[in-house]
Order: structure tokens, then sequence, then C-alpha cells
């Protein structure tokens, strides 16, 4: 099956969230990777996946999360969904933190891309 980008390359500022996906249908395992492809000295970026069953309540708990990252690469997590039933719609969310001297305006260029396995 076809990989879906929640979130294409892009540079981002601040926390936020993607654009909300329709689960396709029979999606049960998937591999969720974040693609860190630029970053600036002393900040953090930390990666949730998240699902909601009607797309406008997003449950507390996320469904994945990356631990903070700090450095350019990419990394992957192995997940296997709720029923349908239970989440329909998923989301990438983000938080970033700067510190440090200089602009404490954090810069962060990354993708995020969800894929079926088996």
């Amino acid at each position: 099956m076809v990989p879906v980008f929640l979130l294409p390359e892009t540079v981002v500022h601040a926390n936020g969230a993607s654009p909300i996906l329709e689960r396709p249908p029979h999606w049960m395992t998937v591999q969720l990777t974040l693609g860190i492809t630029s970053i600036v000295e002393q900040e953090s970026l930390e990666l949730l996946l998240e699902g909601s069953p009607d797309g406008a309540a997003w449950p507390g708990t996320p469904l994945a999360a990356f631990p903070q990252k700090f450095y350019v690469g990419t990394s992957a997590l192995v997940l296997t969904l709720p029923p349908e039933a239970e989440v329909r719609f998923l989301r990438a969310r983000w938080i970033v933190n700067r510190w440090g001297r200089g602009s404490l305006e954090p810069r962060f260029g990354l993708y995020v891309v969800l894929e079926p396995l088996a």
C-alpha cells in the first residue's frame, strides 16, 4: 500500500498539528516515520500521533509518541491502531522548545509519513 504524508516536508516555528487524515479502511498495523531535515542548536521536538472518532474531539492520550528529538535524522515507530469505530481520524501534533542564546524561536524542517504494514 502507498504511504501517506500526514505532514509533507515543512518548516515549523511553533507548536502545531497536521491536517486531519481520514483513516483508510482496514489499516491496522502502521509505521509512523518522522523525518527531521533541518534544526538549529539548543532546541527540541516532540511528535505525537493522535486519533479521534469524529475529527472534532481529540482525547488526551496519544496513540504513539516519539521521545524528544534534538538532531537531524529519521525515526520510525510501528503500532497497531485501535478499531476503526474508535479511531476514524488521525493527525500528527508537535511540541517545540528552544533555549539558550539568540532568538528563542524554534525552527525545524520536518515531515511525517504513515504507511500500512501487511
